[in-house]
């Protein structure tokens, strides 16, 4: 269980968005914590592959070497 403070402005938001949703605080509080997750993740992926990457290539180049340029 996790309890956080929220201002009274961040609260009215988060109640009006539940309630469009016809959900609750904790359900829209539960997908955005999920989604920034996921996001963070994806974003270190994201990372990693940029860093293992060992040369790069123009698109010029590359479509070239893939007889895409005639």
């Amino acid at each position: 269980m996790l309890a956080i403070r929220l201002d009274k402005e961040i609260e009215q938001e988060l109640d009006m968005l539940a309630k469009v949703r016809g959900s609750n605080r904790s359900a829209v509080v539960r997908e955005a914590i999920l989604q920034y997750l996921e996001d963070n993740e994806d974003l270190a992926l994201a990372k990693q592959a940029v860093s293992q990457m060992k040369s790069t290539k123009s698109l010029k180049q590359l479509r070239k070497e893939l007889g895409l340029d005639s």
